[in-house]
């Protein structure tokens, strides 16, 4: 990339207007004072940045894009990002409104520079799924070497370069809360270069990836959360926009609250509506919802059937103190959610992983009182820890101590740990925060120095010599006292012995898939988000891969949480009841297949083709019968889910195991009557038969 200009060269200039805004008191001066800027700057030859690279990677779009072709003739605005940040994803929102008011064909292409903090962001399918999980409909390239980073000497994520039709710099905005300013240039830029006929209203091949994606039941799952005593357990299916509560032992799905479609409503279940939900927590018929993206604290009540705020006013906010009443609390971006107890009853508080300011909040649901603190009425929302700042600070005095977003809570209340544990993300820590006087301490991972939040890998070890990327989930297992932790950026499961500060790990290979193993070691993930624990269960949110998995710590073994695509919207499900297979002639077609191993949750899926004789078919609804039996003597009959083709007749059907393990033999009985069939009579014939387990 031939060498030329950058903003170590537009700063100087644009700092002048910048200081002229801060004193224009109306909307003309502001815009007057940016029109006499860009006439100025305009007239300046060295100005032009480097063309992209050839042979970057691109996404949401046809071909790769250059600014002296395909973006000639447009205002281009580059936004800087990586996508762990959360200082990035808040101007996402921003971005959207610019494309909503100018098109490309009005003359603005926003194109994401992807330039990656972690190694695992610069592979190019997990930038596709943060493209679709935050829903950017602009092209991005991924500049995974830096290269256009590195020329124009850019230092901070996020960063907007605003660029002129000949791919001149016009301004720059460093770091997030730039709106009013960024819309400012933005518009005068457009209608400086369309009064001069400057620009061009040619299309660019955008091509979003979104519209080729098949329909799934869960899109990105951020967490789940499993509530003990009535088994259920809820999920946030961030990508749907909605909250699903399924049966833990089951999967059947229970109630479905919000989706598809992004909102903000309170109300009955069946009209709430949220955006991009992550952290949930569930005690009864109770689930507490970090809304993350609305930027509010939701309550769903289950039997009442209805969904309220307990915090956050709708926008983000840039507080770092609180104190005010819930609803009258701006926060910003909480990220998970857990139950807690503050001077006062048992589970009083809901802890906050406030991870846009950097902090840990407290929501009193009844009166309390934070240690070290006065005390608080039921409703009041509060900075319990962190200072604002993004750093991995330890420190005795909890408002001194230094959190880098934090994602992931788990508490452990009982003695002798009696802490709140944090995934500490940026920070690629796990840090401690006790329940008596607030301290924050180092658990594993990160480094001894406050500021240096690039302290990432994956290595097992002791204390700080242990490293992991970007963690965002924790579970605590208070009966094994050990602590399991969704290392995301690694694709693995890690467990912590808090006693001696050992991370080792549990689950994965360390590289992205989607493989259940049948081992621990063999199985794969893909970012996984989310993480719980109930007995000797984890159930984990493989975000990438669109699934929830089960890990059996006592089989060692991974398989998929399989959820009813049929909701009760009930708080009980009725188990079917066992049917005795019927007794068949000696005649009859019999087919045995091999045993099969599951472990708990795993789908077990029949196929079969079956071959008629020429004019002969099956009735519908003619019953059929199958049966399934294991060595805990189980015996269960299902129904066929029937589809016709033209070779035949192929029959599904997925069974759920509730079971530690089972080894399932499958005896297939399909008895044919003469009554049954149109046409010729005559024997039928099963010419294939195969099982698959996944």
């Amino acid at each position: 990339m031939a060498s030329h200009c950058s903003l170590s060269t537009l700063f100087p200039i644009q700092s002048q207007l910048d200081y002229a805004l801060d004193e224009a008191t109306t909307q003309q001066e502001k815009e007057d004072l940016v029109y006499q800027y860009l006439k100025k700057i305009d007239a300046r030859e060295d100005l032009k940045i480097p063309d992209f690279q050839t042979g970057l990677e691109w996404l949401n779009t046809t071909e790769p894009l250059s600014l002296s072709n395909e973006l000639a003739g447009k205002v281009v605005l580059l936004d800087f990002f990586t996508y762990c940040c959360i200082n990035c994803m808040h101007i996402l929102p921003d971005l959207h409104q610019l494309e909503k008011r100018h098109s490309v064909e009005d003359g603005l292409v926003i194109v994401g520079v992807h330039s990656a903090k972690f190694p695992n962001e610069k592979v190019l399918d997990n930038i596709r799924s943060a493209v679709l999980r935050y829903d950017i409909c602009h092209p991005v390239v991924n500049d995974n070497e830096a290269s256009l980073w590195h020329e124009l000497e850019v230092s901070c994520w996020p960063t907007l370069v605003l660029l002129g039709p000949r791919g001149n710099l016009l301004f720059s905005l460093v770091g997030e809360g730039h709106s009013d300013r960024l819309s400012l240039f933005t518009d005068s830029a457009l209608r400086h270069y369309r009064e001069r006929g400057q620009l061009k209203t040619h299309s660019v091949g955008i091509k979003l990836y979104r519209d080729s994606l098949p329909p799934s039941i869960l899109s990105f799952p951020g967490k789940v959360a499993v509530d003990h005593s009535t088994k259920k357990l809820a999920i946030a299916d961030t990508g749907h926009h909605r909250i699903l509560v399924v049966s833990s032992t089951t999967g059947q799905l229970q109630h479905v609250i919000g989706g598809p479609e992004r909102g903000r409503q309170d109300g009955d279940l069946s009209e709430a509506s949220f955006n991009s939900p992550q952290g949930v927590t569930i005690k009864g018929d109770t689930v507490y919802v970090a809304d993350t993206e609305n930027h509010l604290i939701r309550k769903v009540d289950l039997v009442q059937r209805r969904v309220s705020t307990l915090a956050g006013v709708g926008t983000q906010g840039t507080d770092k103190e609180g104190g005010a009443m819930g609803t009258q609390q701006p926060i910003s971006s909480p990220w998970d959610v857990t139950l807690g107890t503050a001077g006062g009853a048992e589970d009083n508080v809901l802890w906050i992983a406030m991870a846009g300011t950097h902090q840990i909040w407290a929501l009193f649901l009844a009166d309390g009182k934070l240690p070290k603190e006065g005390e608080s009425k039921a409703g009041r929302c509060v900075r319990w820890a962190g200072s604002g700042n993004e750093e991995n600070r330890n420190n005795a005095y909890p408002h001194k101590a230094g959190f880098a977003q934090p994602s992931g809570l788990a508490l452990a209340a009982e003695e002798p740990w009696s802490c709140l544990y944090v995934a500490d993300s940026e920070s690629s820590s796990i840090r401690t925060l006790a329940l008596k006087d607030g301290a924050v301490k180092h658990l594993v991972g990160g480094e001894r120095d406050p500021l240096n939040l690039f302290a990432f890998g994956d290595v097992d070890g002791k204390g700080v010599d242990a490293k992991l990327q970007h963690p965002l989930g924790v579970a605590w297992a208070s009966e094994q006292s050990l602590l399991y932790v969704a290392d995301s950026y690694n694709h693995k499961i890690k467990v912590v012995d808090p006693k001696t500060k050992q991370c080792t790990t549990l689950a994965g290979t360390g590289e992205a898939g989607d493989a259940l193993g049948p081992q621990f070691t063999e199985s794969r993930f893909n970012e996984p988000g989310g993480i719980c624990i109930s007995g000797k269960l984890l159930y984990v949110a493989d975000t990438n891969n669109h699934k929830i998995k089960v890990l059996d710590l006592d089989s060692n073994s991974v398989s998929l949480f399989h959820i009813s695509t049929e909701c009760t919207d009930s708080a009980s499900v009725k188990p079917l009841g066992a049917t005795k297979v019927p007794t068949l002639p000696k005649s009859a077609a019999r087919k045995d297949l091999p045993p099969v191993t599951a472990s708990v949750g795993q789908t077990v899926i029949l196929s079969l083709t079956i071959s008629l004789p020429e004019g002969v078919k099956l009735t519908d609804e003619a019953p059929s019968c199958w049966a399934l039996s294991a060595e805990v003597m189980r015996t269960t009959e299902v129904s066929v889910n029937r589809q016709h083709s033209k070779s035949g007749r192929r029959a599904d059907r997925s069974f759920h195991t509730d079971r530690t393990w089972s080894k399932l033999h499958w005896i297939l009985f399909f008895v044919v009557l003469s009554e049954y069939l149109w046409g010729r009579t005559g024997p039928s014939k099963v010419t294939s038969g195969c099982w698959k387990a996944r």
